[in-house]
């Protein structure tokens, strides 16, 4: 029987000696790697390239989900959590699994029994990571944003960013420490960015609303925005219309 390569990710470690315990009844995986926070797991994945991933949700570093934003290779994800609250987003996902700590020799079973299945076939699984990703883009608003630069991983509380600009397939955001490229779209964070914080003044333009100076008339009925970094940029109508509304 071919080798099922596996990677632990939890910061607990009886909860990891658990996993692994119950592993040795199940000789075709091998567990490769176990982290204990979101860095060194998304590193263990990046390089080990396993086949499935036993993935706590609340890990120190960066999330199991912001993990999962992060992946240049897709393994088959089996969650593993003590918070109940996750379970029906996970399930909503079509994650390979979902089990609630603790669990039984039996619920484990089952749940590499899904994910042998999703491993091989490879084209469902392609459309669970689709639902995976759906999912992760129906959270609540954002409280940070996390950016791979070159080896770093870089966390960025929302509240540092004052503008975020369209750059073809990425979005550049301004932050007070400097301008970092995230590979997300517009609409997403339109979608996700508190309104009472942020407002889309044009396609290309979402900027923080304290950070807007003024709005001035520039032509006949075309509108430009200052900031208080005294940048200007252009407002469309939906803009302007959207301005209207929170400063009136």
């Amino acid at each position: 029987m071919a080798k099922i390569t596996a990677v632990i990710i939890d910061d607990e470690s009886p909860a990891r000696h658990v996993i692994k315990t119950y592993l040795k009844e199940h000789p075709e995986i091998e567990v490769v790697a176990e982290c204990s926070n979101g860095f060194e797991g998304l590193k263990a994945v990046q390089d080990l390239k396993p086949d499935m991933v036993f993935l706590d949700i609340q890990i120190p570093k960066i999330t199991g989900f912001e993990m999962l934003e992060l992946m240049e290779v897709q393994p088959v994800i089996v969650f593993v959590t003590a918070y109940d609250q996750y379970a029906l987003k996970a399930f909503e996902a079509s994650a390979a699994d979902y089990l609630l700590k603790p669990f039984s020799r039996e619920r484990f079973a089952e749940a590499l029994d899904r994910a042998r299945l999703f491993i091989k076939d490879r084209a469902q699984h392609d459309k669970v990571i689709a639902k995976l990703q759906s999912h992760r883009e129906q959270q609540e608003y954002l409280q940070r944003v996390v950016v791979k630069e070159g080896s770093q991983i870089l966390i960025v509380p929302v509240q540092k960013i004052f503008r975020i600009e369209a750059q073809d397939d990425y979005v550049m955001l301004h932050t007070r420490e400097g301008d970092l490229l995230k590979q997300k779209t517009m609409k997403f964070f339109e979608d996700h960015l508190d309104p009472d914080g942020f407002v889309c003044i044009h396609r290309s333009h979402i900027v923080r609303i304290s950070f807007i100076k003024k709005i001035e008339l520039f032509g006949k009925s075309s509108y430009k925005a200052v900031l208080k970094n005294n940048q200007i940029l252009p407002v469309s109508r939906s803009g302007h219309a959207r301005l209207k509304e929170i400063f009136d």
